[in-house]
């Protein structure tokens, strides 16, 4: 009888071991915007992403009350190696031991020359166009796309070409899918591009962060065409206003987005507000 039992507390514990990790009742996936491309969220379980962490910028009046608060980050994802988007990320990564999620070459050009940790930039983190990764015991998969673009990093003082333009992988964008949770698609910094079609298709996007600034980037009218090719419950701009050049406005986008034809794909927009948080429920 008593080996009975402990077979029996045995079974228990494997079948404990392998059910999934449960999320609190009232739980939500939280969305914050920094200005520019940066964004925090935070899972259900309390996981925390970060997307392009440019935390300091001129959008963001508590940039380093809000940086000194992140002391728990467990992914950092750069869609490209320009310096508003690796921002303030190596920082981070040595204060929280965050990994770093990436396109494969920059993620090489980030321990090379820009005092990324090498510890921290894992293979299995890595992948390009087309790849997808389960990470955080498979509470999030990250599939990298494409962005129409360019990618370099610069060299800090202490790496073997300091000050000098180094090739920093091809640019992209990040499909976020999160367990009990939405999926996001940051475009990166991008123009329109037809494939865009295909990342909604393939992808049922809950919501698209979409650069509409202009210049360097898509402006308000192309953005709108790529929010109608994605086909997203929700659209949120982002990558304006932080410089002069960036002209393309929130007020802009929405104009360009009630323009579109009634007959197809007419997403409807969030503006935020530099240091905004909005939840999502848990499906």
């Amino acid at each position: 009888m008593s080996k009975l039992m402990q077979m029996a507390g045995m079974l228990s514990l494997v079948m404990g071991l392998a059910m999934p990790v449960n999320v609190s009742a009232g739980a939500t996936t939280e969305l914050t915007w920094y200005g520019q491309s940066a964004f925090k969220i935070r899972t259900p379980s309390g996981k925390v992403l970060l997307i392009d962490p440019l935390i300091i910028n001129s959008l963001n009046k508590n940039g380093a009350a809000d940086l000194a608060a992140l002391t728990r980050v467990d992914l950092i994802l750069i869609t490209h190696g320009h310096g508003d988007h690796i921002g303030n990320g190596v920082e981070i990564a040595k204060k929280t031991g965050a990994r770093l999620v990436a396109n494969y070459d920059l993620g090489r050009a980030l321990v090379q020359y820009g005092g990324f940790p090498e510890k921290l930039v894992e293979r299995s983190h890595m992948a390009f166009p087309g790849g997808e990764l389960s990470l955080l015991n498979g509470e999030v998969r990250i599939l990298l796309v494409p962005a129409v673009h360019s990618s370099v990093v610069e060299g800090v003082p202490n790496s073997p070409l300091p000050g000098k333009v180094v090739y920093g992988g091809t640019p992209g964008g990040f499909v976020i899918a999160i367990k009990d949770g939405p999926t996001i698609y940051h475009t990166g910094d991008t123009d329109v591009f037809s494939d865009m079609a295909l990342i909604g298709s393939l992808n049922k996007i809950d919501i698209m962060l979409a650069c509409i600034g202009g210049h360097f980037t898509m402006g308000p009218q192309r953005a709108a065409l790529a929010a109608g090719l994605v086909n997203p419950g929700l659209v949120v701009p982002m990558h304006f206003g932080s410089n002069p050049v960036l002209k393309g406005t929130p007020e802009q986008f929405a104009k360009e987005l009630a323009a579109l034809p009634k007959d197809g794909p007419r997403p409807a927009m969030k503006e935020m507000a530099a240091g905004e948080t909005f939840t999502w429920p848990v499906h």
